[in-house]
C-alpha cells in the first residue's frame, strides 16, 4: 500500500484519482496552478460513447464503462459533500439525438435507433428542415462539468485531500529510475508515489505525446417567456454539439484548432459554431447570448488517453483523455487506484500504455559529418555509428523543442518512417542486412514469388525476424482486381503461418501494364473496396491522382501510396505537384512509393510532408545496399525532422544573412 500520493494538476482526473486513492487509506496531496484553467471547466459534459461513434474497441469499452458508473458514482459524490440533493451535479441520462442531413446506406446500427425524418421532427421538434432523420442514443446522457468538478472538489477537501493551488510544478526530478520529487515555484515536493495529470500541460514535464487542442464554446439562455424547455435531450449534430441545462441553460460547442496555447475567443469560431447550431434548431437564433469562453484538451495523435504505469515504478500517468475528460473520470479513477493501491493492473490499461509513443527513430542518437565512406565491402552500417568520425552528440528532438508523433497505419504504430521491400538483393544475407540498417519496422513481402519461391525469395520467410518486423504482403504481379483480392487473402494467412495473427494488412497492386508497370486506378478501387469490406487494411499503391487517392480514403484504406516516378526507374519525384495536393487533402498517412532513387530524393519527399516512404530498388540495386539502407534511414529522418521544423520562404532576390545596419563604415 503506497501511503503518500503526490498528484500533479488539480482537474477533473486529478480530482477524482485523488478521492478514490484517499477512500483507499493513501494521503494525498494534490499540486494545482490554476484551477479554474483545467479543461474540465470548459467541457459540455456528454456522455456518449454510442453518439461519438468510438471505433476503437477498448477505448469504447473504457467510456461505456465509466458511462455506466455514473450513477453511483454522483450519488456518492453527494452523499460525501453532505447534500441532500442527488443532482447537485447535474447528472441528467437524457439520451442523446444524433440529427443527420444525408440519409446513411445503413439504418441497422445495434446500439442506436434509427428515426426517420417524421419520427425524429415528432420526438423533437423544431429541428432544421434540411435533417432527414437521425440516431437515437438512450443510454447516452450529460453532467452539468462546472457543478462536478465544484462537488468533486467539495468532497476531497472534506476527505481530507491537501490542495496547494497556485503551485506550478518546473520539473520532475528522477535519479536511477526513480522519482525522487517535484520542484516547484514554492520549493520542493516529495511523495512515496507520484501520479501525472497535467492534462494539455504534460508535456512541459515529460516528452509524452500529448498537445493541447484549443475549443471555443458559448452558451444561449432560453427566453423567460417559454415556459418549458424546448431541449430536454442532447443534440449531437455535424460538426456541432448543443447541450441543454435544467437551468435553462444551453451550452453550444466546439470548435477544434491546433494552435497551441493561443487564447481567447475569436469572431470566426463563435460564427461557425452559431451557424452550425441554428442550421441544426433555427429558433436558437432568437435565444439572448450568455457566456463565450475557451479551453485547452489534451490531445494524442490517436486521440486516446495515457493511462498506467510510466518508465518510473513510482510514477503513474493518467492524461490525455482529449474530448472524453468528464466522461472518463470514474473509470479512470478506479483503475489508477487499483493500480497503485493494489498493484492491479485492469485488462484494458495495456491499449493506452505511453510506450505506444515512442521516437521518430533511433537514428537521432548518432551523426557522421564529413566522413567518407570507401570500403564497399561494409558489412555492418552499424560499425561506422560505433566509429563516430566527430564527437558532436546529436540533440533529440525534444531538445530541438520539436513534437512528433508516430506514425499510425489502420491504429496500428511504428516509429520509423521508412518501409523497405525483399527483392532484388544479390543474396538473402544482404538483404537481412539492408532491413536491419534501414531501420525500418514495416517490409513489403510479394505473397506470390513467396508462394512460388521465386529466385531470391527462397528461404525469405525465415530470413527475418518476424516478432520484430511487421509484415506489409503485397499483391504483385496480380493484373485484375479479382486476382489482387485471391492474393490478399493468401497473404493474410502467411502472415498468420509467420506468427502475426492480427495482421490485416495488405498492400494493393493491380498493374496490367508490363512495360510501364503503372497501376491501374479502376481495378485498384473495385479491390480496395471489397478488401475494406472484408476486414483488410489496405495500402493502395497509385498513380499520383488527388482525385483516385480521395476516393480511396472514402471507401475505408489505411493509407495512399502515389508513385514519386515509374517503379524501378530511379527517376526521383517527378510528380511533386500531386502529391502535395494529395498530402494536404489526405486524412490518412501518405507514403510515397516507387521511383526514390537516391537519399536526397527520399528527404525532398519527406520536406513535402509524406507520412512515410516505400524504398526498394534504390536500397538493393546500389553497389553496397546496406550503406544505401543507412542512407536512406538518415535521409528518411532528416526529411521529417525538416518538414517538422518548418523551412525558410523563398524570395525572388538575396537577402544578407549578416545584418548590414549598425556596421562601421569607412
Amino acid at each position: 500500500m503506497t501511503n503518500d500520493v503526490l498528484i500533479i494538476g488539480g482537474g477533473i482526473i486529478g480530482l477524482a484519482c485523488g478521492l478514490e486513492l484517499k477512500l483507499r487509506g493513501a494521503n494525498v496531496t494534490v499540486l494545482s496552478r490554476d484551477f479554474t484553467a483545467a479543461a474540465s471547466h470548459a467541457a459540455a459534459g456528454m456522455l456518449a460513447p454510442e453518439a461519438e461513434n468510438i471505433t476503437h474497441e477498448p477505448m469504447l469499452s473504457l467510456c461505456r464503462r465509466s458511462r455506466n458508473l455514473y450513477l453511483n458514482w454522483t450519488e456518492k459524490l453527494a452523499e460525501l459533500t453532505g447534500e441532500k440533493d442527488v443532482n447537485n451535479t447535474g447528472y441528467w441520462p437524457c439520451g442523446i439525438l444524433a440529427p443527420v442531413y444525408q440519409q446513411p446506406q445503413n439504418t441497422g446500427d445495434r446500439n442506436a435507433h434509427w428515426l426517420n425524418k417524421d419520427t425524429i421532427n415528432q420526438y423533437q421538434p423544431g429541428l432544421g428542415q434540411d435533417v432527414v432523420g437521425g440516431w437515437w442514443y438512450p443510454e447516452d446522457g450529460q453532467v452539468d462539468n462546472r457543478a462536478l468538478i465544484k462537488v468533486l472538489r467539495t468532497a476531497a477537501e472534506s476527505e481530507g485531500i491537501i490542495f496547494q493551488d497556485g503551485v506550478t510544478v518546473e520539473a520532475i526530478s528522477q535519479q536511477q529510475g526513480k522519482v525522487i520529487g517535484v520542484q516547484t515555484n514554492i520549493g520542493l515536493f516529495r511523495a512515496d508515489h507520484y501520479l501525472l495529470t497535467a492534462g494539455a500541460w504534460v508535456n512541459q514535464l515529460l516528452p509524452l505525446a500529448v498537445r493541447p487542442r484549443k475549443g471555443q464554446m458559448l452558451s444561449l439562455r432560453v427566453p423567460d417567456c417559454l415556459n418549458e424547455l424546448p431541449l430536454t435531450r442532447v443534440l449531437f449534430g455535424e460538426g456541432i454539439y448543443i447541450v441543454p441545462r435544467r437551468n435553462r441553460s444551453i451550452i453550444i460547442g466546439a470548435t477544434n484548432e491546433d494552435v497551441g496555447f493561443t487564447a481567447d475567443n475569436t469572431p470566426v469560431g463563435i460564427q461557425s459554431l452559431l451557424q452550425s447550431a441554428i442550421r441544426l434548431y433555427p429558433q436558437l437564433e432568437n435565444y439572448p447570448l450568455q457566456e463565450l469562453w475557451w479551453g485547452f484538451r489534451p490531445a494524442t495523435s490517436d486521440e486516446l488517453p495515457i493511462l498506467g504505469a510510466s518508465h518510473c515504478p513510482n510514477l503513474t500517468l493518467a492524461t490525455g483523455h482529449y474530448r472524453n475528460g468528464i466522461l472518463l473520470a470514474p473509470v479512470t479513477a478506479t483503475l489508477i487506484a487499483d493500480l497503485i493501491c493494489e498493484q492491479k493492473t485492469d485488462p484494458l490499461l495495456p491499449n493506452f500504455h505511453y510506450s505506444r509513443f515512442s521516437a521518430v527513430s533511433s537514428t537521432t542518437t548518432s551523426m557522421l559529418v564529413n566522413s567518407t565512406v570507401t570500403n564497399t565491402n561494409i558489412n555492418s552500417v552499424n560499425k561506422l555509428q560505433n566509429k563516430s568520425f566527430c564527437d558532436i552528440a546529436t540533440p533529440r528532438l525534444s531538445d530541438l523543442n520539436i513534437q512528433d508523433s508516430p506514425l499510425i497505419i489502420a491504429g496500428k504504430s511504428f516509429s520509423s518512417r521508412l518501409m523497405t521491400g525483399t527483392g532484388k538483393y544479390r543474396s538473402i544475407q544482404e538483404m537481412q542486412q539492408s532491413v536491419e540498417n534501414s531501420g525500418c519496422q514495416i517490409v513489403t513481402v510479394a505473397v506470390r514469388r513467396v508462394q512460388t519461391n521465386a529466385p531470391g525469395h527462397e528461404g525469405l520467410a525465415e530470413a527475418l525476424d518476424w516478432s520484430k518486423i511487421w509484415m506489409l504482403p503485397n499483391t504483385a504481379g496480380c493484373q485484375t482486381a479479382e486476382e489482387a483480392i485471391r492474393v490478399a487473402r493468401l497473404g493474410r494467412e502467411m502472415a498468420k503461418l509467420l506468427g502475426q495473427e492480427d495482421n490485416n494488412f495488405v498492400k494493393l497492386e493491380v498493374i496490367p501494364d508490363p512495360k510501364y508497370l503503372l497501376p491501374d486506378p479502376i481495378g485498384t478501387l473495385q479491390a480496395a473496396e471489397q478488401l475494406v469490406k472484408e476486414g483488410f487494411a489496405v495500402l493502395p499503391y497509385i498513380n499520383a491522382d488527388p482525385m483516385l487517392a480521395k476516393r480511396l480514403e472514402e471507401v475505408g484504406c489505411a493509407t495512399v501510396m502515389p508513385l514519386a516516378a515509374p517503379i524501378g526507374s530511379g527517376q526521383g519525384l517527378k510528380t511533386t505537384a500531386n502529391i502535395r495536393i494529395i498530402i494536404e487533402n489526405a486524412k490518412i498517412p501518405v507514403v510515397v512509393d516507387a521511383g526514390i532513387g537516391a537519399p536526397s530524393q527520399a528527404a525532398e519527399a519527406m520536406e513535402l510532408g509524406a507520412d512515410a516512404l516505400l524504398i526498394n530498388s534504390a536500397i538493393a540495386l546500389a553497389e553496397n545496399a546496406p550503406a544505401m539502407a543507412y542512407a536512406m534511414n538518415l535521409a528518411t529522418v532528416a526529411g521529417r525532422i525538416a518538414y517538422l521544423s518548418g523551412r525558410m520562404p523563398i524570395k525572388e532576390y538575396a537577402s544578407a544573412s549578416s545584418p548590414v545596419t549598425g556596421t562601421i563604415t569607412g
